[in-house]
């Protein structure tokens, strides 16, 4: 199955990126997955199921323990195969 995750953290800071949002791309650039877009307002990633889920753990507890006070999430399923 392949996922494709969404996510933002949280709180937002325009003049520099906070310490949960440097942690956020670093999760999600060094995963095995197969595309990853950071953006100032929204990242995603892309992968198969277990690659995604790996990532999606570590971005939870990484950003939370670097000062994070809302993450929010959309997970969804966009193929079968892990392509």
């Amino acid at each position: 199955m392949r996922l494709r995750v969404e996510f933002t953290t949280e709180p937002f800071d325009l003049d520099e990126a906070p310490a949960h949002a440097l942690v956020a791309r670093e999760v999600v650039e060094v995963a095995e997955l197969d595309a990853v877009d950071v953006g100032p307002f929204g990242n995603t990633a892309e992968g198969g199921a277990d690659a995604v889920l790996t990532a999606v753990d570590a971005l939870l507890r990484r950003t939370l323990e670097a000062g994070a006070t809302r993450i929010s999430l959309q997970l969804s399923v966009v193929g079968e195969g892990d392509e």
